[in-house]
């Protein structure tokens, strides 16, 4: 299979752009941090493949991965999307993502995320959408619906379009013989209120943008579920809140929280401009809508 490598730089200071070039690749070089969406719709651009695969830099694709993306992306004309199985870096016994799912606040996550990998994901099948860091898209699909929002920078970009192609009736399939190991976090750190900040801010905005109003008005309460749940379980040191020990951590997480619902105020009447635009790449009615998040739901627990 002949492919193409394009890196996108983002104004890295570490020589990575340098060592890129010199084993081929050819480099796309921003002075400064233009954020995940911003780079990979440069990357999108510069390709000429028919299939475009992401692959984060904190992320390494064992022999194979592309092969088994290419081969569930293109044997039919409908699937949009390929997801790789993810496992966890330090500990590749752990599933990462293998795919992803939603919470019907907006909050995603990776499909078995923290679990053991007993080989319960190792069958191929239909899945909501690829997680970003390791994935495959459908050329003429980005060129229809568009690429990421550069509206969102970072984070939940992914899951915005692909519930966005979804909803423009293309389909994702979970490849388990396309195996990534990944450093989770590494951007911004577990523990970086920045990074909490943005993804609380990102979910907020793809429901803006792409919820049906029937969801759409139970956003409050579905958020104030995970929040409680989220409270449940930082009593028992699990889940993300572990990464903000003690009293004065759960504050800042908290605050972390309520920046990012206040900084997605501003841009939700530009959100809702764009649901306007969805009209014209639609083919499933908003009940259909609804009925996909809720099928590829996140549980309270794991969203917690």
């Amino acid at each position: 299979m002949s492919f193409e490598t394009i890196v996108v730089d983002n104004g890295s200071s570490d020589g990575s752009a340098d060592l890129a070039s010199g084993f081929g690749a050819r480099v796309i070089r921003n002075s400064e941090n233009r954020g995940f969406c911003a780079a990979n719709n440069q990357g999108v651009a510069a390709a000429r493949g028919d299939f475009i695969a992401l692959l984060n830099n904190d992320a390494e694709a064992e022999p194979g991965w592309l092969a088994a993306l290419h081969r569930v992306c293109s044997q039919r004309s409908g699937v949009g999307m390929a997801a790789s199985k993810i496992l966890v870096w330090e500990d590749p016994k752990r599933i990462d993502k293998a795919a992803q799912l939603i919470f019907p606040d907006g909050q995603n996550r990776g499909r078995g995320s923290g679990a053991v990998d007993r080989g319960q994901f190792d069958r191929e099948e239909d899945a909501a959408w690829p997680d970003g860091c390791a994935a495959m898209y459908r050329k003429e699909m980005l060129d229809s619906i568009g690429g990421f929002d550069e509206d969102l920078f970072a984070y939940g970009d992914d899951a915005e379009l692909g519930l966005r192609a979804r909803i423009a009736g293309w389909t994702c399939i979970y490849a388990p013989g396309a195996v990534v190991r990944h450093h989770r976090g590494s951007t911004m750190g577990m523990d970086s209120v920045e990074r909490v900040s943005l993804i609380e801010r990102n979910r907020v905005l793809l429901a803006a943008k792409l919820f049906p109003w029937s969801l759409l008005w139970l956003n409050p309460i579905f958020f104030a579920v995970r929040i409680v749940a989220g409270i449940v379980i930082a009593r028992t040191n699990r889940g993300d809140t572990k990464h903000f020990p003690g009293l004065r951590g759960k504050w800042r997480l908290a605050a972390a929280i309520i920046g990012g619902d206040l900084a997605a105020l501003p841009l939700i009447p530009r959100m809702l401009r764009k649901r306007a635009e969805i009209r014209r790449i639609r083919r499933l009615k908003p009940a259909e809508v609804r009925r996909l998040i809720l099928h590829y739901r996140l549980s309270w627990k794991d969203v917690a």
